[in-house]
């Protein structure tokens, strides 16, 4: 238990912090076991609170892909992927609405209500905010290359932040599903990490936080202490080239480089099974995870 001078000296240290990023915007991805750990879960609604109490405008977009493959599972559907992705038909994509929309996304944004904060909730779908269009998967036979049709699964085509932007001038914090819309109205479920990503660019945000269930990125997984704490988005891309950044890493880190891209300073993978990592990563000189940066 810290004595109630080691406690100052932390709430001294994180000054600096608190004053850096002030009234800027950072978008927090909140998925992996962060999701489902319920005492994770409440900590990280706490760290989200504290950085809007201090004077951040936070932006939350969680996924839920475990819920929506448990929800399936109650129905008697089995979920099938191609290349990491869900082959999601008319019924799947109806599911994961109702179980991104009407369940986790209610969840948060009345977690965060009890925290003291106010959240609205939102789906790409509302105002305009994401328009998509069908991604198709890609796979390789042999050394052919196919594009495989698998539902309702969506790629960003625009993002339509004014909604975000208004809800934050008047003091709400916005929870987004990763639902998107096409022209005729068609939904599509849409990676959390892409979304999160674009919206990052186009609020220009000073932070993306991608909250993981890995602590960043390595150079060889199996060595400890090739841990990169901070990377270039060049080094990143030549990481990824050269094979060093590979499997389900790869598109977190092509969603920094997005963001970077697009608009956003500064980028962070981080580890969300560590309680706090939020505040960990925002409000400490060492912070946690990996950053990728321009």
């Amino acid at each position: 238990m810290y004595s109630a001078e080691e406690q100052a000296e932390i709430l001294v240290d994180a000054l600096p912090f608190i004053r850096e990023f002030y009234g800027k915007t950072i978008v927090v991805k909140y998925g992996g076991n962060a999701m489902i750990n319920d005492d994770l879960k409440e900590k990280v609604m706490k760290d989200i609170a504290l950085m809007k109490y201090v004077g951040i405008k936070p932006v939350i977009v969680h996924g839920g892909g475990p819920e929506i493959t448990g929800f399936l599972k109650k129905v008697g559907k089995e979920s099938s992927f191609v290349s990491g992705l869900r082959v999601t038909d008319e019924e799947t994509v109806e599911i994961a609405e109702m179980v991104l929309d009407g369940k986790i996304n209610s969840e948060i944004v009345n977690r965060l209500n009890r925290s003291g904060v106010r959240a609205v909730g939102l789906s790409g779908k509302d105002a305009g905010l994401i328009r998509a269009k069908k991604k198709l998967a890609t796979v390789y036979e042999g050394d052919e290359k196919k594009r495989v049709d698998i539902g309702y699964v969506g790629q960003i085509i625009s993002v339509d932040s004014s909604v975000l932007e208004d809800l934050m001038e008047k003091d709400y914090i916005p929870v987004i599903a990763p639902i998107g819309v096409d022209e005729s109205g068609v939904s599509y479920n849409i990676n959390a990490d892409d979304v999160a990503s674009e919206l990052a660019g186009a609020l220009k945000a000073e932070k993306l936080l991608l909250l993981t269930d890995i602590e960043g990125v390595y150079k060889d997984y199996n060595d400890k202490s090739s841990f990169m704490s901070s990377i270039s988005a060049t080094e990143a891309m030549e990481y990824i080239k050269d094979g060093v950044i590979s499997g389900g890493m790869i598109p977190k880190v092509k969603a920094c480089l997005r963001a970077i891209e697009t608009g956003a300073k500064k980028t962070h993978i981080i580890d969300g099974r560590l309680p706090h990592s939020i505040i960990l990563e925002i409000f400490t000189s060492k912070g946690v995870g990996t950053q990728v940066e321009a």
